[in-house]
């Protein structure tokens, strides 16, 4: 990769993930095999959680020639392909005077093209960093105003316990 020239406008995120990547940043443990600076790797351990993780450049491409129509300024885009708004009331924040600007039915159509040309965010598991040897101190922590959840009335074999 060559810069052709330099600072000729921001990038989004999935053109930082793909820099990163082609200069061999990746989830080696280790992190000694590529020529990628530390702080390079705590950027790119945060994008790989976002949406920019599985959009493509076909992806990105597309967006942009869609949302050409809506008369958008190049930061909004932009902050529309790093975000990726999946509803109206996520797009109000990121479009300067959305309401003047454009009727609801555009916004919807917006949201719509978002939903169908970029990738979806990466799910997160509900149970992030829980294990198996620390999941009775996770469900002891999840109590709820002094009441018992339904997780913490069960035997060590599973069984549902009567604590009244």
């Amino acid at each position: 990769m060559k810069i052709i020239e330099a600072n000729a406008g921001p990038l989004t995120n999935f053109e930082v993930l793909d820099f990163l990547r082609a200069k061999g940043a990746s989830k080696d443990p280790t992190r000694v095999l590529a020529k990628v600076a530390q702080s390079e790797y705590k950027i790119y351990d945060y994008l790989v959680n976002t949406a920019a993780c599985d959009q493509t450049r076909e992806n990105v491409n597309e967006f942009l020639e869609k949302c050409k129509r809506h008369d958008l300024a190049k930061a909004e885009v932009l902050n529309i392909l790093n975000i990726r708004p999946t509803a109206a009331v996520e797009i109000f924040p990121i479009i300067e005077k959305c309401e003047d600007r454009f009727p609801d039915e555009e916004i919807e159509e917006i949201v719509e093209l978002v939903k169908k040309t970029l990738s979806p965010p990466p799910a997160k598991p509900a149970t992030e960093g829980v294990t198996p040897a620390n999941e009775e101190t996770a469900a002891l922590t999840n109590e709820k105003d002094g009441e018992t959840s339904q997780s913490q009335n069960k035997n060590e074999n599973g069984e549902q316990m009567d604590m009244s």
